[in-house]
């Protein structure tokens, strides 16, 4: 065989025949769709931000589960990932006397969302969401700040959802409930104060200004920033009617509007 026919063999074997399937395809290769969607940034759901309220609100309402019941645990909202992290382990030799969440949507005096006790039949997994009925309040003062607790009932239970007010659950009930508020930070050295409980209008009513405060403070966050305007002229050049551009402010929230008549 001479130098140019084996010149021939090998360019044809380096060079591989174009598969025409592929060129008809407008998608990249799978390969790299799935890198794609591994490297693209992605927003999880906030429990507080996101979820709503329900409807029914301030009567029927979603919660969000933190600790279950019977738990030891002092499980908690982390408000900045959404996540449910563990604060601590109770002190005191005493578990939760049934599943405790929060409201999403509301803010209280505290700058957290409102805290709900819910009576059901079984312990729920914190980070899910339930249906509750408010039947009462529990007034509440921990360490010198209000921090009153809605007390409800699974609206999806059928052993509980029936409850429309706190008085008429038993009395030892709601003696179980406020004894484990006033002890399970007393470890801690921390006081703990729980007042008479309300019906269910004052929960309603503290539902209602929680979710008022919630949209206030959406509103401040949303304010529309300031704008200026001013006139520049480009080398002394005769001003004449031209175009409004953009450019960044640092002395204002968003941008400054600059009216360029060049």
């Amino acid at each position: 065989m001479d130098t140019q026919t084996t010149a021939n063999v090998v360019s044809s074997k380096e060079t591989p025949k174009s598969d025409p399937i592929s060129h008809q395809s407008s998608h990249p290769p799978l390969n790299e769709r799935i890198i794609s969607s591994m490297t693209r940034r992605s927003v999880a759901a906030h429990p507080w931000h996101d979820l709503e309220i329900g409807p029914g609100a301030p009567t029927i309402f979603n919660c969000v589960i933190e600790i279950g019941k019977g738990s030891k645990v002092k499980y908690e909202l982390d408000k900045k990932s959404g996540l449910i992290k563990i604060d601590r382990v109770l002190y005191s030799s005493v578990v939760y006397p049934h599943n405790y969440g929060f409201i999403p949507r509301t803010i209280c005096e505290d700058s957290d969302p409102l805290d709900v006790l819910i009576i059901m039949q079984e312990p729920v997994l914190p980070g899910c969401f339930l249906r509750a009925k408010a039947i009462g309040l529990m007034p509440m003062i921990d360490q010198g700040e209000k921090d009153d607790k809605i007390i409800a009932v699974c609206a999806d239970d059928p052993e509980y959802r029936h409850y429309n007010d706190i008085k008429e659950l038993p009395p030892h009930r709601l003696a179980e409930i406020r004894r484990f508020f006033e002890d399970y930070k007393k470890n801690e050295n921390k006081e703990v104060a729980v007042n008479d409980f309300l019906p269910a209008s004052a929960a309603f009513e503290a539902i209602k200004r929680s979710i008022e405060g919630r949209v206030r403070q959406k509103k401040k966050h949303l304010t529309p920033c300031r704008v200026r305007f001013r006139q520049v002229s480009v080398s002394d050049a005769p001003l004449t009617r031209g175009s409004v551009a953009l450019t960044p402010c640092r002395s204002f929230l968003g941008y400054q509007a600059s009216n360029l008549l060049v």
